[in-house]
């Protein structure tokens, strides 16, 4: 290819990135930013459409992507251009919106993505798994993205904590586990989500019980959450310093628990020494002489009226 025909293509390439990011960049369920500086940034705001090409300026105006566009985006990230950062950052824009959802379905964008999770760059990992966290608002696109979810454990495990993987990887966990169709792939991880909360920040922890609470709101999930291992710090959470957000959430957590464990107990007491070892969930949470019963009492007296109304629901 000669020089012109370089310089054409890279022309185009940034045409395309600056229609597309211009139509999602602000509507995205989870918004991909692009720091200032970057090709996206510096083609946006090119008027690159002509005010007698009507449609093109409609589907700009709502957020729509024409299959070319989509073909153009997904040929890129299979060449290895070195635009894979921002490509991603545009199809994961685009894919607040559902039409866009399904049109990269439906074209094969979605192993496309995801088969960049195990590239070596982590910026580009990160991104992969920020577009696949909006597309994975589409119940479709979920039945696909389920084959994946122990790759996403995985950089869980062996990324950095308080990275920016632990962070998206965690936020499409997140909308994978919002309906029971999913959550038994989790299963085997809790103890794992459980020892992130110890040891990362507060946006790590909140990001962590949103899956939790997600978990624990579907009872074919109990038995896994309860005999999972809980490490023993886990209790020195549920105090008054504690941020706020992360406190209500780990009280949501513990109470969803509590009403399993409530509406069972008659036909089927749980809890025996067989059941659940010394390091469970049950036992550090949920048993009658867990540190936890020692521990909440101290919150009753929480500035905050959520966390003293939940405390006391829990205490009865």
């Amino acid at each position: 290819m000669g020089e012109d025909g370089v310089v054409a293509r890279l022309c185009n390439v940034k045409a395309l990135l600056g229609i597309l990011a211009g139509a999602g960049a602000s509507y995205g369920i989870y918004k991909l930013v692009s720091r200032p500086g970057t090709l996206l940034a510096k083609v946006s705001g090119i008027p690159l459409l002509r005010g007698s090409d009507r449609r093109a300026a409609a589907l700009r105006s709502s957020g729509a992507m024409e299959p070319h566009h989509v073909e153009k985006l997904l040929a890129l990230l299979q060449s290895g251009a070195a635009e894979k950062v921002h490509v991603l950052v545009t199809l994961g824009n685009c894919a607040a919106f559902s039409h866009n959802q399904d049109l990269i379905r439906e074209l094969g964008g979605l192993p496309v993505i995801a088969g960049l999770l195990s590239d070596p760059l982590p910026e580009v990992r990160a991104q992969a798994l920020n577009a696949l966290n909006n597309l994975s608002m589409n119940v479709r696109n979920q039945e696909q993205l389920k084959v994946y979810v122990p790759q996403v454990l995985e950089l869980i495990e062996m990324s950095p904590v308080n990275s920016d993987l632990q962070l998206a990887s965690l936020r499409l966990l997140t909308n994978m586990s919002v309906t029971n169709n999913h959550q038994h792939l989790l299963r085997n991880s809790i103890t794992l989500f459980l020892s992130l909360l110890v040891v990362s920040n507060e946006t790590l922890q909140i990001q962590v019980l949103k899956v939790l609470v997600n978990l624990s709101a579907n009872p074919e999930m109990m038995e896994d959450i309860v005999q999972a291992q809980a490490p023993a710090s886990l209790v020195l959470l549920f105090d008054g310093r504690t941020h706020l957000e992360v406190l209500l959430r780990l009280l949501t957590f513990v109470g969803n628990l509590k009403t399993w464990q409530d509406s069972f107990l008659t036909a089927a007491p749980i809890g025996g020494p067989s059941c659940h070892g010394r390091d469970s969930v049950y036992r550090v949470l949920l048993a009658e002489n867990s540190e936890l019963r020692h521990r909440l009492p101290a919150l009753l007296s929480h500035p905050d009226v959520e966390v003293k109304a939940q405390v006391a629901r829990l205490l009865t």
